[in-house]
């Protein structure tokens, strides 16, 4: 990897480029970049959900999700560099296999709130997501792996379904949609 920083106010960045980790300077606007903020800002809202009480299993699970999104950072502040695994993509489709099933189907949509912590898991998957479309953007400019894609096109769906775990914690529920087509459609039923 680049230089590690030992020096935070650099100064390098006042005219609005900044450095890659193969020592490339690029334009602060620039996909990558923002792609990195938006992976960097993820990070930091599990960071928060982390100081939820949480079940250990979940906590868990979280806490590994960090360390791969500072992998999945890495990898894209280096073109061309792999850092992200395959198997981190298969280790969140098997937390939503071991999470899933214990979940009532959906009959209708949910709204992204109930307890503080299943809001704050709703943020993260928004921040995935959003993040999700700048990598997808990267990877139509130029040539980019597949995992971090998929890494966080996965955690977006794990995100959503441990917001309704963390909502079920304390013998709650997820917060439905009152939607008027719905209500129409059941008052006339």
């Amino acid at each position: 990897m680049g230089n590690r920083l030992t020096q935070i106010a650099t100064r390098t960045g006042d005219a609005g480029t900044t450095g890659l980790g193969n020592n490339e300077r690029v334009s602060k606007d620039n996909l990558r970049i923002h792609a990195l903020g938006d992976v960097d800002e993820l990070n930091s809202h599990i960071g928060l959900l982390l100081c939820e009480r949480l079940p250990d299993d979940v906590r868990n699970l979280l806490v590994e999700v960090q360390h791969q999104l500072f992998n999945l950072g890495g990898e894209l502040s280096i073109p061309g560099f792999e850092l992200l695994k395959p198997e981190a993509v298969l280790a969140l489709d098997e937390a939503l296999a071991h999470h899933n099933p214990a979940l009532p189907r959906l009959q209708e949509f949910i709204l992204p709130a109930g307890t503080r912590a299943a809001a704050q898991a709703h943020v993260c998957r928004t921040v995935a997501r959003r993040a999700e479309r700048v990598v997808v953007a990267l990877g139509n400019a130029e040539p980019i792996h597949d995992a971090p894609r998929q890494y966080l096109n996965r955690l977006s769906d794990l995100m959503f379904v441990l917001a309704r775990v963390l909502n079920r914690m304390d013998g709650g529920d997820d917060v439905y949609w009152k939607s008027e087509r719905l209500a129409q459609q059941n008052a006339t039923e």
